[in-house]
């Protein structure tokens, strides 16, 4: 029983680091772009364009970031926290444009986060294992 808890983690934490690592890859080939769709979003809003284009600049090596992170398993707990933070930005970054389906998928996100981070002792099969006998 305790080896299925231990695989369906795995999965989660799986599932939401490919997520990440695909938006990464995607949004890196385009910076430009999704920096200009960025700031086209919040033009009426009431962000600065400045945060928004940093905001956007940087989004893509953090979603990359924690997407490599999450998917070998290194600095699990790290990445968690991270990726809560990025997922609470952008909750309030979707409310300020009244985007409240983006909001809703967000929270699903930072729900899973949540149960990540909660379960933190499934986290059986991680590279982090391999090289320390320390749990995060």
């Amino acid at each position: 029983m305790e080896n299925n808890k231990a695989l369906a983690y795995l999965f989660l934490r799986l599932g939401i680091g490919i997520s990440f690592l695909g938006h990464g890859i995607v949004r890196l080939s385009k910076i430009p772009a999704f920096r200009s769709w960025m700031i086209g979003l919040f033009n009426t809003s009431l962000m600065p364009e400045i945060f928004a284009y940093w905001f956007a600049s940087v989004l893509p090596f953090v979603e990359l970031l924690l997407g490599i992170l999450l998917i070998i398993g290194w600095h699990t707990r790290v990445a968690y926290i991270l990726g809560s933070a990025v997922i609470c930005t952008l909750i309030f970054g979707s409310c300020l444009i009244e985007n409240w389906e983006a909001v809703a998928f967000q929270l699903i996100y930072g729900l899973l986060f949540f149960i990540l981070l909660f379960y933190m002792e499934y986290n059986k099969y991680a590279l982090e294992k391999s090289f320390s006998g320390r749990k995060e």
